[in-house]
């Protein structure tokens, strides 16, 4: 099992589709890397040498932010937004979507489940 970026890749599938379960790295990326070290497309990730997954870990840590980096980075610009109480910022900390979405209805990604009120009334169908 080749370990990259602290993150353990299925042995089984290709090498592009592999790569992507290290967060930071997308289809884009992924097909990127791949053509920087020179692999096919259709090769498998137990297909490959040593020396290419020693390529791939160097091309990754070099050119790329990863894993903990990444999200230490995007939880530093989160904290940001909520110190300097910017309308994002206030999104955030009440757990609101932050991109203008509508939350009359729907949002209950961002919201979390329904919570009930008491006495409102509820429509049944007939």
């Amino acid at each position: 099992m080749a370990r990259i970026a602290g993150v353990n890749l299925p042995t089984q599938k290709r090498v592009e589709i592999a790569l992507r379960y290290i967060q930071g790295i997308g289809p884009a990326h992924s097909r990127q890397i791949c053509a920087t070290v020179g692999i096919p497309a259709e090769r498998r990730l137990n297909q490959l040498t040593e020396q290419e997954i020693l390529r791939i870990r160097e091309v990754i840590d070099a050119e790329y932010t990863v894993e903990g980096d990444l999200r230490r980075e995007v939880s530093m610009n989160i904290k940001r937004l909520n110190d300097m109480a910017c309308y994002r910022g206030l999104r955030h900390r009440k757990g609101l979507p932050v991109r203008g979405q509508r939350t009359h209805t729907n949002a209950r990604t961002r919201k979390g489940p329904a919570k009930p009120i008491a006495g409102k009334k509820v429509a049944t169908k007939k």
